[in-house]
């Protein structure tokens, strides 16, 4: 039986401070070094290139950010976060990652905050609860070592990763305010929290949907101790959570249910495929929160096709499944962990492909607190209170090795380096590389890149833009050409393939042949201002100065200061007379 409201443990606000402190300690200590980490990745399309956060006044913008498959689409939250950085500082990165780092601190504020009341409200096999003073020392290292370790380096690190630390941190205060409504006296306005956040939660990231199923899996396992009786007492609670999932349904829908190209059904991976290929993510996972080195940011595109090719690996997985099955039934506590872990990751972990991130480290983020709670847990049953000195000594170690990780993101080509050394095969970890190679005055390295990623997969379009882009750099128009041409052969529909194509042509003195290209690349965005700027230059210079001159001037009409098209008609005027 829950122990009564009345008789819930008080606990020392100095101890809270000192967790506190702590925890904040900590997370600086770590990632001190990834202050200036600069955007990289999704970053560029939802920060730098995203119309809708540059005005946080128009809340209208910054609640519909762009559709297609960016890492906002379809979480407002996200990107009013976004939006709140440019605000305070534009593009500067720094405040993107201070925010990061702030999220991160109070996530792990609230991990100490649940386990903390749950061991001082859990009557485990008749004995009395824990007390207060010893519960705040355990919670606070689970939250300790959650908050450290490597892991978390991309979900904190990477500036659109927020996305994991912010619905995480609204799923940890959803099972926190729910926690303390079932100790309360007067439960409504806790509940409110929990719903509150469960919505918040809903807009920021599709896992959220399990959150409503991992509450009242906790309320049978540490509360109520059947579902039926957790049901009898918060029925109402669990209609408010349950009712969330129609926001989150009505945003998965208004992005279109499938992220662009990026996660959804008919994208060309089956289901099958994909769960096969999350036997390997799962036990990948697993080991890495056990031993974390060799961490990866892009595991590539790869799908297993043949369940043989992974038979050991599905074999742990259904062991896994299985035993936290039967937990469930004889040992509840176990079964809890097991199934936070599952549960969490069912649904980038399952049959839904996320086709262009199969296996993604960040995606642990929160699945990885049941294995420190299961790691703390058995150090205490072997060693006692002796056990929160090895917990400290594996906080220092997992804290040194995070820092070490940060180091990989100082630049572009370090942490696409660091991935290339880790997954030779990796045609898209390639490409980033070779791209970041060029960008950063290194485009022999990166032609030798790129060339690798083309001998492994030479049908590969992007390979062929990325080629084209280098060689262009390098001053060797007619091959840059030459790959353009086969991208577009390859996926006609490639918008900067074609304005680049543009520019190249029109440099080697062919506006004729650019004017076709950047015709079709406005037809595909009609409000790129960069590209119908010099669609338009491309027609005066192949004698068609007045189709020139209305194309400048609906770049004009469209984005009134682009001053590249007022200044190119001024000249063309003063040319005309």
């Amino acid at each position: 039986m829950p122990r009564p409201a009345s008789s819930a443990p008080v606990f020392s606000g100095r101890n809270t401070l000192v967790a506190a402190a702590v925890l904040g300690l900590a997370g600086l200590a770590v990632y001190a070094n990834s202050l200036d980490v600069p955007f990289f990745f999704d970053d560029i399309t939802a920060i730098v290139e995203n119309p809708t956060i540059r005005h946080v006044g128009a809340l209208g913008d910054v609640l519909l950010p762009p559709a297609g498959g960016s890492g906002v689409s379809g979480r407002p939250l996200i990107n009013l976060s976004f939006a709140l950085n440019y605000a305070i500082g534009g593009t500067a990165v720094r405040g993107y990652h201070v925010a990061n780092l702030l999220i991160h601190v109070l996530a792990g504020l609230t991990l100490f905050g649940l386990v903390r009341r749950v061991l001082t409200g859990w009557e485990p096999a008749g004995r009395e609860p824990m007390p207060a003073a010893p519960a705040t020392g355990w919670a606070l290292a689970v939250a300790t070592l959650w908050l450290v370790h490597p892991l978390q380096t991309e979900s904190v690190t990477s500036v659109m990763q927020r996305t994991e630390s912010l619905f995480s941190l609204f799923y940890l205060l959803c099972l926190y305010a729910a926690v303390r409504g079932m100790a309360s006296l007067r439960p409504g306005r806790w509940y409110a929290v929990a719903v509150g956040a469960a919505l918040a939660g809903m807009a920021t990231k599709e896992a959220m949907v399990t959150a409503p199923v991992l509450v009242f899996l906790l309320d049978r396992t540490f509360i109520a101790g059947s579902w039926a009786e957790a049901w009898r007492r918060r029925k109402s609670l669990y209609a408010g959570l349950a009712a969330t999932w129609v926001l989150l349904g009505f945003l998965v829908l208004g992005s279109g249910g499938t992220r662009g190209t990026a996660a959804g059904f008919g994208l060309g991976v089956t289901p099958w495929s994909y769960a096969l290929t999350q036997c390997e993510a799962i036990t990948t996972y697993l080991w890495l929160a056990v031993w974390p080195q060799n961490l990866v940011v892009d595991y590539g595109t790869d799908i297993i096709e043949h369940a043989t090719q992974v038979i050991p690996q599905g074999l742990a997985v259904l062991a896994l499944v299985g035993g936290t099955a039967w937990a469930l039934g004889r040992r509840p506590v176990i079964g809890f962990l097991g199934a936070w872990f599952l549960i969490i990751l069912a649904p980038s972990s399952s049959v839904v492909p996320l086709v262009s991130q199969p296996i993604a480290e960040h995606r642990m983020y929160l699945p990885l607190a049941a294995i420190v709670v299961a790691v703390v847990a058995t150090l205490h049953a072997w060693l006692g209170r002796r056990a929160l000195f090895v917990c400290l000594a594996l906080a220092l170690g997992l804290g040194v090795r995070s820092v070490v990780r940060n180091g990989d993101y100082r630049s572009e080509v370090s942490i696409h380096s660091a991935t290339v050394a880790r997954r030779p095969a990796n045609v898209r970890a390639l490409n980033n590389l070779g791209n970041a190679l060029a960008r950063a005055g290194r485009p022999a390295e990166g032609l030798a890149a790129l060339q690798t990623a083309l001998r492994l997969h030479p049908e590969n379009a992007a390979t062929h833009s990325n080629l084209g882009n280098v060689l262009d750099l390098m001053g060797r128009g007619p091959e840059a050409e030459t790959e353009m041409r086969e991208a577009l052969r390859l996926e006609p529909d490639r918008i900067k393939v074609r304005y680049n194509l543009g520019n190249v042509l029109l440099r080697g003195g062919k506006a004729t042949e650019a004017v076709e290209q950047y015709r079709e690349a406005v037809r595909l965005e009609p409000t790129d201002a960069e590209i119908r700027h010099n669609y338009g230059i491309a027609l005066a210079l192949s004698g068609r100065t007045a189709e020139g001159i209305r194309e400048l001037q609906e770049v004009l009409r469209q984005h009134p200061d682009y001053q590249r098209s007022r200044a190119a008609l001024q000249q063309l005027g003063a040319a005309a007379r």
